[in-house]
């Protein structure tokens, strides 16, 4: 039997069919979405840490060029997303996700080679910094892929585990990759690299150890996972999304939230060296703690509301920059890492929040792509916020310049959830339905 011959009829808002059919094809294909999206998390921030241990083994780059090295993959990642919002309508989500799940090898492996030599070309590795950007695209189609399989009911939950567990490929890659590249797992693949300490670490490690994996998932995709029938759109369908305003507004909410957290997640370890290096091992907390809060923040807001649960996300997020101000002005460690912490966990929960709302705004063939299409303008947090702590860095020796941007969106975004989604009780989200 054909893939596409296993499903013939799709209709989660049918309660007969969900119990008795729907539930399990759905989950099946979420619990095989989760690992491929975490495995493209993994990739996608790969830079975040291997950067950090580039000029420890013998490489001579610049702090800027370092910051660099951890934000290309965020902005080749967010342009990606675009297509990839559009792929799974025009080649079906099993199909996609078999493609962009194999793709991750690529990168993987360059960078187990290239790391192994300090004479590598920084071009090179901007190369391979962009190659990491395709496990950035996964997120859309990913997202979208789901959004199709579950009810309305359940669709923030659904996304929340999705994205919030995928999401944890952050904080994996930044957790296991001190531990991995202590070991010679792969010392058959290259030499260890000396440090000025007698240690001997095996850089390479940190992209090797992916590869197995990524050859597993991409399998399971193959043979466990479905394309829903009535969900292929020609991208000109699709595009539609584009007209309406409310695509917009929830892009900006879901940059302020989304984008904070990814390029939190990708300058961590860089500002944690520059800060308080005898702290850097703590780097994997935050990301942590936004990949786990996520589907707290969908589950609240199918219970309390999207729009409530994001009106609040953005007073704590606000209150969690300015306490890292204060605290990185102060040289306060305890202090500073709390009021990170803070807006790891709010942006988390904020990034369940928002895709939570979204199917609720938008009829469910237009969900899907404003799903993809918010996530690709979100996902240029993890360039351009990289970006704006080496400039802050290195132009006023502090990151503490760059926080007062991310407050003004903040506030920006607190008064326009306010305004389009809150302040009118029993406010019918259905807009774009009349429109």
């Amino acid at each position: 039997m054909s893939k596409e011959a296993r499903i013939t009829s799709w209709n989660p808002e049918n309660p007969k069919f969900w119990k008795e059919t729907g539930r399990k094809h759905a989950k099946r294909n979420l619990w095989i979405s989760v690992p491929s999206l975490m495995l493209a998390f993994v990739v996608w921030q790969i830079w975040s840490v291997v950067a950090v241990r580039l000029n420890d083994i013998g490489f001579t780059y610049t702090e800027e060029q370092l910051f660099t090295l951890a934000a290309i993959p965020g902005l080749v990642g967010a342009t990606l997303r675009f297509f990839y919002t559009f792929a799974v309508g025009k080649f079906g989500g099993r199909n996609w996700t078999v493609i962009s799940t194999a793709v991750l090898a690529i990168p993987a492996i360059g960078i187990g080679m290239a790391v192994q030599n300090p004479d590598t070309p920084y071009t090179v590795m901007l190369v391979l910094a962009a190659l990491c950007g395709l496990g950035g695209g996964n997120f859309s189609s990913s997202s979208s892929n789901i959004s199709f399989f579950f009810p309305k009911a359940e669709k923030g939950t659904a996304l929340g585990i999705n994205g919030g567990l995928g999401n944890m490929g952050v904080s994996v890659v930044q957790f296991v990759t001190p531990l991995i590249i202590a070991t010679s797992t792969f010392a058959f693949m290259g030499e260890g690299q000396v440090l000025s300490n007698g240690e001997t670490v095996w850089l390479q490690n940190a992209a090797f150890i992916w590869v197995i994996p990524i050859a597993i998932v991409t399998i399971a995709a193959y043979f466990g996972m479905d394309n829903l029938p009535n969900t292929t759109q020609s991208v000109a369908d699709q595009f539609v999304i584009v007209k309406r305003k409310h695509t917009w507004i929830m892009t900006i909410l879901y940059v302020a939230t989304f984008g904070s957290f990814i390029g939190y997640s990708a300058a961590f370890p860089l500002l944690l060296k520059s800060q308080f290096p005898e702290y850097i091992s703590l780097a994997f907390l935050g990301a942590l703690l936004a990949a786990a809060a996520r589907p707290v923040g969908g589950w609240l807001s199918d219970k309390l509301g999207g729009a409530l649960v994001t009106t609040w996300v953005f007073i704590v997020m606000t209150i969690g920059a300015i306490g890292v101000i204060y605290f990185t002005n102060a040289k306060t460690f305890s202090g500073f890492l709390i009021s990170f912490l803070i807006l790891f966990l709010a942006s988390g929960i904020g990034s369940g929040s928002t895709f939570q709302m979204i199917p609720s705004i938008f009829p469910a063939k237009e969900a899907a792509p404003v799903l993809g299409f918010t996530a690709a303008f979100a996902a240029y947090g993890s360039f351009f916020i990289p970006q704006l702590f080496g400039w802050s860095t290195s132009t006023t020796g502090s990151p503490v310049s760059a926080f007062y941007f991310f407050i003004a969106i903040y506030v920006i975004s607190f008064i326009l959830n306010w305004f389009y989604y809150q302040r009118k009780k029993g406010l019918d989200l259905n807009i774009e339905q009349a429109s």
